[in-house]
């Protein structure tokens, strides 16, 4: 099976979690048989699909709620649209257990500099509180750059200004063992610009919270 969205699998129960596709497991719907379906993914990125595989034969689910029955010596039956009561009855405890959908934010900064903006500013309250409401959180604070400078220069600024959210995060009351601080520099700019571009919207962190 291979998607970018919540597969769920009615089978022994076990549960992964993870930033990629999730497969999730619950109590079996009959002996010997197993229920996929198809959700979409819970923080809002577009609707993949899943490709059920047999000896006998192979089944795309594409449309939401899509599932698909398999069993010992049979072909997966035909995509169906799994209801909502069916879905809550096999996998309710199951998708109770998955833990909120990670949020990102992008903190933008002055020219050539590690000072926020008072917009970004602003925003810091509202990390902090999402922060403080996931029983696990892990943040991760990443750097970026618009491409006037060198390669180099820029790799280093973006890790200053992530090491000064993390300096404004830490200071807030977050564990400095839940922050991890990384720089890309100019290399994964938001909007695509020649070099030696300012652009203001490519001056920025963005902080992850998982």
């Amino acid at each position: 099976m291979r998607t970018r969205a919540v597969t769920l699998v009615a089978i022994a129960i076990a549960v992964a979690f993870g930033c990629g596709p999730r497969r999730l497991a619950a109590p079996s719907p009959k002996p010997d048989s197993e229920l996929v379906v198809l959700l979409a993914d819970p923080d809002g990125a577009p609707l993949g699909h899943a490709t059920v595989t047999s000896a006998a034969s192979t089944v795309d689910l594409r449309r939401e709620r899509d599932g698909t029955e398999v069993a010992t010596n049979r072909p997966p039956t035909a995509p169906a649209s799994i209801d909502e009561a069916r879905i809550q009855q096999v996998f309710g405890d199951t998708l109770s257990a998955l833990p909120p959908p990670p949020r990102s934010f992008n903190l933008y900064f002055q020219f050539d500099s590690d000072e926020l903006t008072d917009a970004a500013r602003r925003l810091l309250p509202e990390i902090l509180r999402l922060v403080k409401e996931r029983p696990a959180p892990d943040v991760v604070v990443i750097g970026h750059t618009d491409t006037i400078g060198s390669s180099a220069s820029n790799f280093q600024l973006g890790l200053r200004r992530a090491t000064r959210v993390r300096e404004l995060l830490i200071g807030a009351g977050v564990d400095a063992a839940l922050i991890t601080v990384m720089s890309v520099g100019e290399a994964e700019p938001l909007v695509r610009t020649p070099d030696e571009t300012s652009e203001p919207r490519n001056r920025r962190v963005e902080v992850a919270v998982r």
